[in-house]
């Protein structure tokens, strides 16, 4: 690992002011940036920490239903969101281990968009709004790919707001060493539709499945599933999994989540 300064700032405006500089780099759990850097494939001049942003932090009711700040961990999540988003809690007490949930954030998690990360599934399958220090961004026009989101440079999450559907479930076959999800898949029924969200399943990362969102839309049960395909072309394959083995367990797993929420 290079020498790097590291600076932790207490707002949001001193944050993105210490991002401005060349060769800085925002840190939120570190997850990924970390493990990176010691491999010397990332070489920031400066870290900025953003974990000492208070307003950044928690997770309580908003007008949309439910804001989680982007420096929120996924323990805290896993916890505070058990009652008022169960589905979003389940989700963040999956992942990883209890070393990853305690220091990985939502925000970190969302900037990286890591194709077999869990997170993305919940805000895509929730309809959630990912708001920065500009501006906010609806879920489906946020994640644009394996590792690529909407966001700008110098621009950092600062909070996610959740609608809370009626009903949700998240389902996830994990590969066993890392627990990321070979493949995910986050219902949400609310009074008028459906969502369905697939993480990594895709070369292109997370995707709505609509097909399935049309088909549960008239009949919510894991039966409207049963005549559904989902095609291999443009599904991972690697040693874990063939594309057809996760072409299969999206309609599994979208099945199972179904049948969970009842």
């Amino acid at each position: 690992m290079h020498n790097f300064d590291f600076v932790k700032p207490a707002t949001i405006a001193d944050a993105v002011k210490a991002l401005a500089k060349d060769g800085a780099q925002a840190l939120s759990g570190g997850q990924t940036l970390i493990p990176t850097m010691k491999q010397r494939l990332a070489e920031p001049d400066v870290l900025v920490s953003l974990t000492g942003i208070a307003e950044m932090k928690g997770v309580c009711p908003s007008a949309e239903g439910l804001a989680v700040g982007a420096a929120t961990t996924h323990s805290v999540v896993a916890r505070d969101a058990a009652k008022p988003y169960p589905a979003l809690a389940a989700l963040a007490a999956g992942i990883g281990d209890p070393a990853v949930r305690n220091r990985g954030t939502v925000g970190g998690s969302l900037a990286n968009n890591d194709p077999a990360a869990c997170y993305p599934a919940g805000v895509l399958g929730s309809g959630a709004t990912v708001v920065t220090n500009k501006r906010k961004i609806a879920a489906d026009d946020y994640f644009q790919g394996m590792f690529t989101t909407a966001l700008e440079d110098g621009e950092i999450i600062t909070q996610v707001l959740f609608p809370v559907p009626q009903k949700a479930a998240y389902m996830k076959f994990n590969q066993p060493a890392s627990r990321f999800a070979l493949t995910g898949v986050f219902v949400a029924k609310f009074a008028d539709h459906v969502r369905v969200a697939v993480t990594g399943a895709s070369e292109g990362g997370v995707f709505r499945w609509k097909e399935a969102e049309a088909a549960l839309g008239k009949d919510f049960s894991a039966k409207a599933v049963e005549g559904l395909t989902v095609p291999a072309k443009g599904m991972l394959s690697d040693l874990h999994g063939t594309a057809a083995y996760r072409a299969n367990l999206v309609k599994v797993l979208t099945a199972r989540a179904v049948s969970a929420c009842a």
